[in-house]
């Protein structure tokens, strides 16, 4: 028998001895980068016992074997030192959250909610937990909702202030839906045994698109944590979702709920990575588990649901002060006024009454405007995604959080009464900062870089809070991140910088902030010849409106670990920057920022820092849309190329995604809002062609990598797939994985690590 051949059959397609011998080395490699958790949130309270604070951080760490992300808790007791040092005492292990879907400490720090929703029509599971136990633990039907939303954006889990009731977003119950028998359709109302019947699908609705799949209506609940009892809120029809609820201050007594409302009687425009959807507060009266009657002092009935935020296109995020005087919220107008998917921020308030009546009259009073035109190196405008849960300084008038600031995320102070912005992390730092919660006028934060795995850091406040105040920050000391004996000499060997590229072509057509430079961040590695340069892959992010920051990426940080340099580059349109320079892109996609990246691609090249010959492309969604441009309108610029999810026919896209409206801004520009439709001209589609990748088809010589999610409804599969096929066609070399349950980011533990397992081996075999 000849044993060769039995072990050619036995390997996976495609490969031979050699390379299915590099699979196994750089799979042993990413693996070390894959194990690496992450903190995903962290809460701070006085202990019960101890009069030190406790923080609290939820943990997530990726499972290859399960194709899950395990999830854990880790405490610590903080202790400052009266040399102005802090300590934190770990417990010793973390504990594991089994089935949790998401856990939220009271205001006190003395109770944990811990929420488990379950498959198919199972309850959802309640547990309130003490220091030591459970207390209670209530499981709630679906008759009464659906699964509780904890993906950030509708999610809304608040206590009250007494920590008595829960409000919280679920999908509403499923409406009934039509049963058959043998004999045909069975009447509601039938009293007819249900053996030998089946349910059918009834009328379609719409859901929210990518990541949404199946949720169609986010409704607000409250559970009464003694009782077990849920009420639905009343007042919101279904013409809204709803998310982000908050409790309000009283008003003479009358509890209220904050939270955002999204137009939801007409076509669901997929809304993840889309701030471009109008949304507003509203406010409505809280249940109040008695039956009184809703009448108010002058014996008027007070309107259901009061919209606060009528004078402005989108509202978001809602946070009362700590005095409960100030309801302070992000808008993202720049992108609903545009149509941009994502732009400057900016941030508002309103004067929270404390007695009369309340209505939709309250003043929007603005806080920190939209930056157009920042000047050199001045603050760009607010970028940000998200509050802590308490993000108050004591002087109950300053806010704490994380913005981009060009390629580099900054932790800012805001004072709302002043409207003056402050960085608190370092200002010469390249490196990316996060807060995760604040220890008083403490913070904790996290500190990373492409070359410095993630550091855990406490910021103390030095004298009192001032316009001219200055934080001292400290590295702490945590069992959480931690890099392997393998890793860390192949990370102390990289290095990086953050480059400005002067834009090619400056125009006086254009404004000012457009002709301003561009940022990349440069990732050396170290030759593994002397006078040779390492092979250079260019990193491009989706959006286009995103941006890459210079934070720690543990799927770069394996690229860069093989040997390669890094131009990952923040092309003009990116988020960071003001609101001139991102709205410069639209209508110009496939020119501007292909032009933009092969600036920044010669710039390192005419500074002698790559080989010509050796440099890869690797992008995803806008990202694989420019990097499939690049292959095709700079054939001999690249020798590889990997596209995750790329835009490749906006003509095919626009029929088949869940934005088509994004097609539409992004080719057309402004005039796109208005030419929108959901049924295409002959001359909408040849546009929408001539901007595509596919158009320059012809001219593709380079080996292209595809890694595709089968349920993605974002840039849905057959866009990777036809570019795939008409590459194929024409003899060039290519290669497609195709996920089957992956949506747009490819991100389930085992995708993501075949994924740039392939690309490392892809790229080893064209630019060594």
């Amino acid at each position: 028998m000849d044993t060769k051949k039995v072990s050619s059959k036995e390997m996976p397609l495609g490969l031979d001895a050699a390379t299915e011998e590099e699979y196994a080395s750089l799979s042993q490699l990413l693996q070390e980068f894959t194990n690496m958790p992450t903190i995903d949130k962290a809460w701070t309270f006085k202990s019960e016992t101890e009069d030190v604070p406790c923080a609290m951080f939820s943990i997530s760490q990726p499972t290859l074997l399960s194709n899950k992300k395990r999830k854990s808790i880790l405490s610590s007791h903080i202790l400052q030192k009266s040399n102005n040092s802090v300590s934190f005492h770990w417990a010793p292990f973390p504990v594991e959250m089994t089935g949790v879907t998401t856990m939220v400490p009271s205001p006190s720090g003395s109770k944990l909610l811990v929420i488990r929703n379950s498959e198919c029509d199972s309850p959802t599971h309640f547990e309130i937990w003490g220091s030591s136990e459970v207390k209670k633990e209530f499981a709630i039907p679906r008759s009464i909702h659906g699964s509780v939303y904890s993906d950030g954006w509708f999610e809304g889990i608040s206590w009250d202030s007494d920590e008595t009731f829960i409000v919280y977003t679920a999908e509403e119950p499923e409406p009934p839906k039509p049963t058959f028998t043998g004999n045909g359709y069975k009447n509601s109302g039938s009293t007819e045994m249900d053996c030998g019947s089946w349910k059918g699908q009834g009328d379609w609705e719409e859901d929210w698109g990518e990541t949404y799949a199946g949720k169609r209506q986010p409704a607000l609940f409250v559970i009464d944590i003694n009782s077990g009892e849920v009420q639905g809120v009343s007042g919101v029809g279904r013409e809204l979702s709803v998310g982000q609820v908050v409790w309000a201050p009283l008003i003479e007594g009358q509890r209220y709920l904050v939270f955002v409302g999204w137009p939801s009687d007409t076509r669901k425009l997929g809304i993840k990575y889309c701030y471009n959807r109008p949304c507003a507060l509203y406010a409505v009266k809280a249940p109040s588990f008695k039956s009184e009657a809703k009448v108010t002092s002058d014996g008027t009935e007070d309107p259901l649901i009061i919209n606060l935020t009528k004078s402005i296109s989108s509202a978001f995020f809602p946070h009362f002060s700590p005095d409960g005087k100030l309801l302070v919220f992000l808008s993202a107008k720049s992108s609903v006024d545009s149509g941009a998917h994502s732009a400057t921020d900016s941030l508002h308030k309103i004067e929270w009454p404390s007695s009369g009546k309340l209505g939709p009259s309250l003043k929007i009073i603005d806080v920190v405007p939209v930056v157009m035109c920042p000047e050199d190196g001045c603050f760009p405008g607010l970028y940000c995604f998200k509050f802590i849960s308490n993000p108050w300084l004591s002087d109950g008038h300053t806010l704490v959080l994380s913005s981009i600031w060009g390629s580099v995320q900054t932790i800012l102070s805001v004072n709302v009464l002043s409207g003056q912005v402050l960085p608190i992390s370092p200002k010469n730092s390249k490196a990316s900062w996060d807060v995760l919660a604040l220890d008083g006028d403490n913070i904790i934060a996290v500190c990373s870089s492409p070359v410095d795995i993630p550091q855990i850091k406490y910021g103390s406040l030095l004298g009192k809070l001032s316009t001219d105040a200055k934080w001292s920050w400290l590295d702490v000391s945590s069992p959480i991140y931690k890099c392997s004996e393998k890793v860390l000499p192949l990370l102390a060997s990289l290095k990086f910088d953050i480059m400005k590229i002067p834009v090619r072509d400056i125009s006086e057509n254009i404004p000012k902030g457009a002709n301003k430079p561009f940022e990349a961040i440069y990732v050396s590695s170290k030759p593994k010849q002397p006078d040779s340069h390492s092979p250079l892959i260019v990193i491009l992010h989706g959006g286009p409106h995103s941006v890459t920051l210079s934070s720690f990426s543990k799927s770069s940080a394996f690229l860069s670990s093989l040997g390669y340099s890094l131009l990952i580059v923040n092309y003009r349109g990116s988020l960071g920057f003001g609101e001139e320079a991102l709205q410069s892109l639209p209508g110009k996609i496939g020119s501007q920022d292909v032009s933009d990246v092969l600036t920044a691609v010669d710039h390192i090249i005419d500074k002698g820092l790559a080989d010509p010959s050796k440099i890869a492309v690797l992008g995803g969604s806008h990202g694989g849309f420019l990097t499939t441009h690049l292959i095709g309108q700079a054939p001999g610029k690249f020798a590889a190329a990997a596209a995750r999810n790329p835009v490749c026919n906006l003509a095919l896209m626009v029929g088949t995604t869940d934005i088509p409206d994004w097609a539409y801004f992004e080719a057309y520009g402004s005039e796109g809002n208005s030419l929108f439709t959901e049924s295409p001209s002959a001359e909408h589609l040849s546009l929408f062609h001539s901007k595509s990748p596919i158009s320059h088809i012809s001219k593709v010589k380079t080996p292209t990598l595809f890694l595709l999610g089968a349920q993605d409804l974002r840039v849905p599969v057959s866009n990777g797939i036809q570019y795939a096929r008409a590459l194929k066609e024409k003899g060039v070399e290519t290669k497609v994985i195709v996920f089957p349950n992956d949506v747009h980011g490819i991100d389930r533990p085992q995708s993501d690590f075949e994924s740039f397992l392939n690309i490392g081996v892809w790229f080893n075999k064209y630019c060594r």
